[in-house]
């Protein structure tokens, strides 16, 4: 009965391993990921309220194209 168990282990253990050998997007794949219906937000809007209401809390802005300072008046 342990010799079963330890050949079911060594045989299991390559297919557990090579189960992570596919990880990643592929070049292929990547023009269905860019579509707009696959972002987590689709919505511009509530994306873009979103982006105004992160940037007006953390007292910062820059890299979403618009301007001005913590206090939420752009």
């Amino acid at each position: 009965m342990q010799k079963i168990i330890s050949v079911i282990g060594l045989l299991a253990v390559p297919i557990i391993l090579s189960g992570c050998s596919d990880v990643g997007v592929k070049p292929w794949e990547r023009d269905i990921l860019a579509q707009q219906e696959m972002n987590l937000i689709s919505d511009p809007i509530e994306n873009s309220l979103n982006d105004h209401i992160y940037f007006s809390k953390e007292a910062s802005s820059g890299g979403q194209g618009f301007g001005g300072g913590g206090c939420g008046c752009n």
